[in-house]
């Protein structure tokens, strides 16, 4: 299972949104959560989807690999989908027994929330960390920060400590695989045993992991003192960050994305929440 999480990575090509500056796709990326909670019908959610569908085509990246990231989170996404289906109440009951009450808009809502979860992750990942190198990310966040260092906030720090944590997930998730092996070589069993049972055998795994964890951040810390560094005060970059032709398109991509949902509220507002 930890094999399936793929958060974190990036995956090579010469696609648009590999082309486009990482400035640009942070903020679609910002624009394509804000409208994603606007979306309220299901023509919205069909039109969403559709056009995730498109990001992922023009990405270039596997689909195989884009559905990896979708599968440790399928737990979640269900169980969010089957509280909302008891917590929900309309005016269409469905189903009484006792203190349970299913309402037909409790289901739909629970399609449409387990839906946003799944668009929310496929899309960010997409548009973002599939096709952006963490560095690229880190000058990214950097930029669109910049007004805040007039009140003395310390924008470079925060945006290479975002990157660092991005960057030493997949390494951990391999970590972790490792230990796993390692802790079945020697005849543990994760799977047998009820949930204390799981969780005491977690024990075995979280205290080297946690050890190699503070090992690798000590290493870090040493490697960025050996080359000098010392923040972002006085630092120049490799590659300067330029909006392009790719960026156009992004903004067109954006301009019909938040189109579509505005028309979809208002002139199909059919089975909605």
């Amino acid at each position: 299972m930890m094999k399936d999480v793929t958060l974190g990575q990036y995956f090579g090509g010469n696609s648009v949104l590999h082309r486009a500056d990482p400035r640009a796709k942070l903020l679609f990326s910002l624009l394509y959560i804000v409208m994603l909670f606007f979306v309220k019908s299901a023509a919205g959610f069909a039109f969403v989807t559709l056009f995730t569908v498109f990001l992922v085509l023009i990405s270039g990246v596997p689909v195989k690999i884009v559905l990896r990231s979708v599968r440790p989170l399928a737990l979640i996404i269900a169980l969010t989908a089957f509280l909302n289906i008891f917590w929900t109440t309309g005016d269409t009951l469905l189903f009484e027994w006792g203190f349970i009450h299913i309402y037909l808009e409790g289901i739909i809502f629970a399609l449409f929330m387990a839906l946003r979860i799944l668009l929310l992750v496929v899309g960010m990942s997409v548009a973002l960390t599939y096709t952006t190198t963490p560095l690229a990310l880190t000058d990214a966040i950097e930029e669109l920060l910049s007004p805040l260092k007039k009140v003395h906030v310390p924008v470079h720090d925060f945006a290479m400590m975002m990157t660092i944590a991005m960057r030493f997930i997949p390494t951990l998730i391999e970590e972790t695989d490792k230990i796993m092996d390692a802790q079945k070589a020697r005849g543990a069993d994760f799977e047998s045993g009820g949930l204390v049972e799981k969780a005491k055998a977690l024990i075995p795994i979280l205290i080297p992991l946690f050890v190699s964890a503070f090992k690798r951040a000590d290493d870090l810390a040493v490697a960025m003192e050996c080359r000098c560094y010392r923040g972002g005060e006085g630092r120049t970059k490799l590659k300067e960050l330029h909006y392009g032709k790719c960026d156009l398109l992004l903004l067109a991509i954006s301009t019909v994305f938040v189109a579509g949902i505005i028309l979809c509220n208002v002139f199909l507002p059919y089975i909605s929440i």
